[in-house]
């Protein structure tokens, strides 16, 4: 009775509020905008190239569905080795990032040292100017450190891009962590490492999937870095080896679109897998 009377329910007419309505009316619109590329693709990755060009809104039909891209991008091409390739690299990378950018901003939140300001801001600055600013340094750099053509240099170059805004998320929720907390561990003579990895990184999980989904995304589907520091086909990523059906006169949109389709599934299978701690990272972070 207690709790019911804590939370009473929502009355139904309330449900129907115009705002309300207008809302919910607001973030359909936007979902349906988000997902009908990927729609279009998948749909159009089974069906003929002349009902492609044809009508590309149109479902398959038994005379227009075909799955020859499929048949071309796995039998003819290493797309497989593509597909491992992106997913070590980013995977390995998202790892780092995390690992890293929690170790940076527990020292950051958690620590006052001369300095800590500077690192702060320096790290800021890191948001806002982008990697690419410093390609042909970058490259300058592989070059010398004979990683070019090697899926290190992916990995390295997509850690100091994601660490930035990792440190910024994860030093703000660590900083909600109560102090009680990690007092209550240190009297118990737990050590700083013990704090760091069993009380507080359990508790800014939201926080943890809210950097893993903004990181890993862009290192999935860039094709720039690829292009530049591993263009060799052992080295080749997703994004880089679709690039072979697209030719100057002539595209096997089969091919295209059946390499995409394949891209996608595993970006759909890590959201769905964060997407609850993503929300409640974001709606957390709403209120702080």
């Amino acid at each position: 009775m207690t709790a019911i009377a804590m939370n009473p329910p929502v009355p139904l007419a309330s449900r129907f509020e115009p705002g309300r309505l207008m809302v919910h009316a607001a973030l359909i619109a936007y979902t349906v905008l988000a997902l009908f590329p990927i729609a279009l693709i998948l749909i159009n990755s089974v069906k003929s190239r002349a009902a492609i060009f044809d009508d590309p809104l149109a479902l398959p039909t038994m005379d227009s569905l075909t799955f020859i891209g499929f048949q071309k991008v796995l039998a003819s091409t290493n797309f497989l080795l593509y597909f491992g390739n992106s997913l070590y690299v980013t995977l390995l990378a998202l790892l780092c990032i995390v690992l890293f950018g929690a170790m940076a901003a527990w020292a950051l939140s958690e620590y006052s040292f001369m300095g800590n300001r500077v690192l702060t801001l320096f790290l800021a600055l890191g948001i806002m100017i982008p990697i690419r600013l410093g390609t042909v340094a970058i490259l300058e750099l592989m070059v010398k450190l004979e990683l070019v053509n090697t899926l290190a240099a992916l990995i390295l170059v997509y850690t100091a891009q994601g660490l930035p805004l990792a440190v910024m998320i994860l030093s703000e929720f660590m900083r909600q962590v109560p102090s009680e907390l990690k007092d209550a561990a240190r009297c118990d003579g737990v050590g700083e490492v013990r704090i760091f990895f069993q009380v507080v990184l359990p508790l800014i999980r939201p926080a943890i999937a809210t950097v893993a989904v903004f990181t890993m995304i862009p290192a999935w589907n860039d094709l720039w870095f690829p292009l530049i520091l591993a263009p060799s086909d052992r080295t080749k990523t997703v994004t880089l080896g679709v690039q072979q059906f697209i030719g100057q006169y002539v595209t096997d949109w089969n091919s295209v679109l059946a390499a995409l389709s394949l891209a996608v599934i595993p970006m759909l299978i890590l959201y769905a897998l964060f997407s609850r701690q993503l929300i409640r990272g974001l709606t957390a972070g709403a209120v702080k």
